[in-house]
């Protein structure tokens, strides 16, 4: 299992978002940031030291994924994201040991699984667990 950390410019979600829902990616927590990597910014000197003085906003996704769906998840970022100008972000792979689903107590693989998917494979498996949603 791994975590996908990508790290986007804020006019780009929409795209990655859309790129992200066609490669059936259904889980996926976005929050926003600031942060400096190879864009030109404002300089200045302030007591002999030069200083950068803005940060960019960036959007930052997390994305839970299964190693099968690893690749595609990059591949739709990689191909929505890009715009082949400096400060089009990073894309950070990180392993993760454990994941555990909250609200069915699932772990790892059947955790960061579409809950489409998921959820079949429970109802097959034990007919305690079905219930009729309304």
């Amino acid at each position: 299992m791994k975590l996908i950390r990508a790290i986007i410019r804020p006019d780009k979600l929409s795209d990655v978002m859309k790129a992200l829902y066609q490669a059936e990616v259904q889980g996926i927590t976005v929050y926003h940031g600031q942060g400096h990597g190879g864009e030109t910014s404002a300089v200045a000197t302030y007591r002999g030291t030069t200083v950068k003085m803005e940060l960019t906003e960036k959007v930052i996704l997390d994305i839970g994924v299964s190693d099968t769906f690893k690749e595609p998840v990059i591949q739709a970022i990689l191909n929505s994201a890009r715009t082949g100008d400096v400060g089009d972000g990073k894309i950070f792979v990180i392993p993760v040991e454990e994941v555990h689903r909250i609200r069915t107590g699932e772990r790892d693989k059947a955790a960061v699984t579409p809950v489409t998917e998921a959820a079949r494979s429970i109802y097959n498996s034990n007919p305690a667990t079905h219930r009729m949603e309304r």
